[in-house]
């Protein structure tokens, strides 16, 4: 029997205030896909950490500074692991229209999603 359990997705930015927050909400009504967020500055509302790490399937970072801080600091929970920069600058309020735009459009490819099915 196949394994139904959902694809745990991770979304890192600095203070997970705006852009991962908003990429943990559009994830909210999508039961294939249990979504978390978490920053990497000091003053993120959530911090990651190596539990948030090991808990994700595929782990998408917002610029690429956040996947070198993980790499960095997190080499062997990182190791085996999906991690997918999504290229989207710090410049976006939470569910700003223009950043769920964006990252409808970057997601599906990743996720083996059909263009607009999120």
């Amino acid at each position: 029997m196949p394994d139904s359990s959902p694809t745990r997705l991770l979304f890192i930015c600095s203070q997970n205030r705006w852009r991962s927050l908003t990429a943990e909400r559009l994830f909210d009504n999508h039961p294939p896909y249990q979504a978390c967020s978490a920053g990497t500055e000091p003053g993120a509302r959530v911090r990651v950490t190596a539990g948030h790490l090991g808990w994700a399937e595929i782990i998408f970072v917002m610029e690429r500074r956040h996947a070198d801080l993980l790499r960095q600091k997190f080499p062997e929970e990182l190791a085996g692991k999906r991690l997918v920069n999504l290229r989207i600058p710090d410049k976006f309020q939470f569910l700003d229209h223009l950043l769920l735009d964006l990252l409808r459009e970057r997601l599906p490819e990743h996720l083996g999603l059909a263009s607009g099915a999120l």
